[in-house]
């Protein structure tokens, strides 16, 4: 029980030096590096639990980070403030469907009229149809019916010729606008500008093409054909009573005022009691970077305290040749103390060295980490990968602590020897 007690009276003694003390510390320091030197291969041996440890949690944490910041700039890059409002079908009680849900014009330009927190609105028809060019032909093409105000509202604007204008819209004229990826799919290139397209049978002129925008789970978003939302309808014209419709916020604040706004506008048109269900649905753009964020944290730590275990494992092997090297050293631990040091100067040397060895183990895993990702944004598909520097702080300080923690053991052990049993020691 006392030797419990003065464990930590010990330590306490050891963390607040005094002054004239840290000449003492720089030379334990020294002492630790030249004992680390002296045994360069079982050292290197010794950390190399701390090494891997350091190294994985570099890694590990800078590959979720580079990853989620890709993702989140991607859904930024669609707007953030987007919403996107859909008919949705009413449930019975007992959860049976009721009559379908509408949603038409009319609706829309309500909409756009009574909420005074979005900036905009536009009618939007999703489609699966063909589209050929020449001899070649493409299916399952993602095509949306919409205004001239898809460019602003999602992001999403030519790089090649111009969008269809409000006049194309108002007299419905067949004109679209091609994404990259089926220019790719028909094997054409940008001459196609001007030129004409089928889209499930109907002819369009194309007038421009779209910026690259890449996949987001899983789905090309330059697999796009965008046609004015009148030609859309002459062409679906049984979707004229069950249209969507974008709306931007004036800004991701306001995003809740504006799906009020939205609501209280659709209900009162379509005549809904303070009981009744919403015959619509909003889905909200923002909603995804919430939930990613919150899934990126918590895999950021999970991953991060699983490649952590390693710590504990270097730990384990600090503390068994610090154990071994106390025997080793047990003669010169009793001719330290019969020349007057105290149990807190063999204390603090034996905890130095600990702490040193791990100190050196996590430098060399941050080095080993930075080469990694280093290497790993070399390839051109990589995202890119930037090590924080929180995490590099957080492994030097994670490693510097398991030194501390179970060098604690073997210095105390060698602080409280006794001189003369020491020295008689073979």
């Amino acid at each position: 029980m006392n030797a419990l007690v003065a464990v930590p009276r010990l330590v306490w003694k050891a963390v607040t030096l005094p002054p004239a003390l840290l000449l003492s510390l720089a030379g334990n320091v020294l002492t630790a590096l030249v004992q680390i030197w002296a045994n360069k291969i079982r050292s290197l041996l010794t950390v190399l639990g701390i090494i891997i440890a350091v190294m994985s949690i570099i890694v590990v944490v800078s590959l979720t980070q580079g990853f989620g910041d890709y993702f989140t700039n991607f859904l930024r890059n669609l707007g953030t403030n987007l919403m996107v409002v859909y008919p949705q079908w009413l449930r019975g009680p007992r959860g049976e469907w009721l009559r379908p849900a509408e949603l038409t014009v009319d609706d829309i330009f309500a909409v756009d009229r009574l909420s005074a927190a979005s900036r905009r609105t536009a009618p939007v028809i999703f489609m699966q149809g063909t589209v050929e060019y020449g001899r070649r032909q493409l299916a399952g093409v993602d095509v949306r019916g919409s205004s001239e105000l898809f460019q602003p509202i999602r992001n999403f604007y030519v790089d090649e010729g111009r969008f269809f204008s409000a006049t194309d819209v108002d007299a419905a004229m067949p004109v679209c606008v091609l994404g990259r990826e089926i220019l790719r799919k028909l094997e054409c290139d940008e001459s196609i500008l001007g030129d004409f397209v089928l889209i499930d049978s109907q002819r369009f002129k194309v007038m421009g093409l779209l910026e690259a925008k890449g996949s987001f789970m899983g789905e090309n978003q330059d697999e796009i054909a965008v046609i004015p939302w009148t030609v859309a309808l002459k062409m679906y014209p049984e979707r004229r009573n069950y249209m969507a419709f974008y709306v931007e916020a004036m800004s991701e604040p306001q995003i809740p005022e504006s799906e009020a706004q939205v609501t209280r506008a659709l209900r009162q048109r379509h005549g809904l009691g303070p009981g009744d269900a919403d015959d619509f649905g909003i889905f909200k753009q923002d909603q995804i970077l919430q939930e990613f964020g919150r899934v990126r944290t918590v895999a950021t730590s999970v991953l991060a305290g699983i490649v952590s275990i390693s710590l504990l494992v270097g730990g384990i092997g600090i503390m068994n040749v610090m154990l071994v090297s106390v025997t080793e050293r047990t003669r010169e631990i009793g001719l330290r103390k019969s020349v007057g040091a105290r149990r807190r100067d063999i204390l603090l040397q034996f905890l130095t060295e600990a702490v040193v060895l791990s100190t050196l183990g996590g430098a060399i895993g941050i080095a080993l980490g930075y080469s990694i990702c280093y290497i790993a944004t070399l390839h051109p598909q990589m995202v890119e990968v930037n090590v924080p520097l929180w995490s590099v702080a957080l492994a030097l300080g994670f490693s510097a602590g398991v030194g501390v923690f179970f060098g604690i053991i073997p210095a105390f052990k060698a602080a409280i020897l006794h001189p003369i049993d020491a020295l008689r020691h073979e």
